[in-house]
């Protein structure tokens, strides 16, 4: 499956204010006993593999992907001139196509952390660490995205230098834990001694006076629902069903054409698709926006659901939500769901250390680091690049973060307001 799939709708959120950014897969959060004892078990899968990465492959592959109509020669030479800095970059969209060139230097430069504490939530990081880590190892053979080395070639950083930052800080996180103690991720001056500390400034061709990166909030919502169609819950979410899926039928069909009941029964495609839940109205734009969902249903019981495939057709900027024609097919899930080429690869995430970002361009898996001001000091939160939507294809100028679960707008606004609306921006690359 194509990595549109994966986009998402979310909301770009300032201090007190929201508005539409974009679209993509969605997330959730269960903190279940099965779950917990799941994610142990991945903890322990991937350590006993993280050895077995094919990491020169990695790296001829990315370079590779830099020039992929040259020869061996000029592919080399591509690389280089990008990593002086003396190339410009070509910066692709989600359909691969050329916007425009930047060169490295006007982005990008060295730099080190000020002396604060980093934030994060140890386990959780090290749990989107090693799913990240995963991630490359079992589906970069189908995904070549995350292959790509992207603008950060113009710095000599490879995707072998990514999986070599994943391994330190796994092994890091992993001893501290065991140990008990605050890890030493935490140490700006431990960073600052064992990372390369990469100063991201924003380049937003809309806005070339914006310097920090801009940070919007995303988040998973919960939603009252039915199983069946009902006068308050009469509006359905799908699910493509696997043995008709493949024909692409449902590219031909818009949002409203969805809508106006081709699916139900008397439809001329009813039979095709299985109808999910209903919900209201309101409430289908806000699953397309967050993605992610959380339906309370009328009969008692809960279930998670996230967006697993669109009709191929784009979303507009600037256009209001019930009037774009995109639409989204759902699946049941069970985990906070990020990054992925399809829906059963994607990369489980953890609210407070995940962002969202430009994956084709910047790239899966960059440690990042913001530093904004707070009560009068400097704050640093670490997070990782785990997930992507169509606002950041391309755009090197923003990050999304995930903020949690939240049952109204409301608290989510409350949460939020405590986080900066811009910030300075560094990735870390292990020395």
């Amino acid at each position: 499956m194509s990595i549109l799939s994966s986009l998402k709708f979310r909301f770009a959120v300032g201090f007190t204010t929201l508005s539409l950014i974009g679209l993509g897969s969605g997330y959730l959060y269960t903190k279940s006993t099965t779950n917990q004892l799941s994610q142990q078990q991945n903890v322990s899968l991937v350590q006993q593999k993280i050895s077995d990465l094919p990491q020169q492959h990695f790296q001829n592959t990315a370079i590779a992907q830099l020039a992929p109509s040259d020869s061996t020669e000029q592919q080399k030479s591509t690389f280089s001139k990008q990593k002086s800095g003396s190339a410009p970059y070509k910066v692709i969209d989600e359909l691969k196509k050329y916007k425009f060139s930047v060169r490295g230097n006007q982005i990008l430069s060295s730099a080190k952390l000020p002396n604060a504490n980093v934030n994060f939530n140890q386990k959780d990081l090290l749990f989107v660490l090693i799913n990240t880590k995963k991630y490359f190892q079992n589906h970069s053979s189908q995904d070549a995205n995350v292959l790509r080395t992207g603008l950060l070639a113009s710095s000599g950083v490879t995707v072998q230098d990514v999986l070599k930052t994943l391994d330190f800080m796994i092994a890091v996180l992993q001893e501290d834990i065991a140990n008990n103690r605050v890890t030493r991720l935490q140490d700006s001056n431990f960073i600052n001694q064992n990372f390369r500390v990469i100063k991201w400034s924003a380049y937003n061709p809309q806005n070339r006076n914006q310097e920090r990166l801009r940070l919007t909030k995303y988040a998973v919502f919960t939603h009252p629902g039915s199983r069946k169609k009902t006068a308050k819950f009469n509006t359905p979410i799908y699910s493509l069903k696997d043995n008709l899926s493949g024909n692409k039928f449902f590219t031909k069909y818009t949002k409203q054409d969805v809508l106006s009941g081709i699916y139900e029964p008397g439809g001329k495609e009813f039979g095709k698709v299985e109808p999910l839940a209903y919900l209201t109205r309101e409430g289908l734009e806000e699953a397309l926006m967050q993605g992610t969902i959380l339906i309370n249903f009328n009969d008692g019981s809960k279930a998670f659901f996230n967006v697993d495939r669109n009709n191929e057709i784009p979303f507009i900027k600037g256009v209001a939500p019930r009037a774009q024609k995109r639409y989204w097919y759902f699946r049941k899930v069970d985990a906070i769901k990020g990054y992925g080429y399809k829906i059963d690869a994607k990369i489980s995430i953890k609210p407070g250390v995940t962002f969202a970002g430009d994956v084709l361009n910047i790239g899966l898996g960059k440690i990042i680091v913001l530093e904004y001001p707070q009560g009068g000091s400097k704050r640093l939160k670490m997070g990782i690049i785990a997930d992507t939507g169509g606002a950041f294809l391309p755009n090197l100028y923003q990050l999304d973060f995930l903020a949690g679960i939240f049952q109204n707008q409301n608290g989510f606004r409350q949460y939020i307001s405590q986080l900066p609306e811009y910030a300075t921006a560094y990735i870390l690359v292990k020395k």
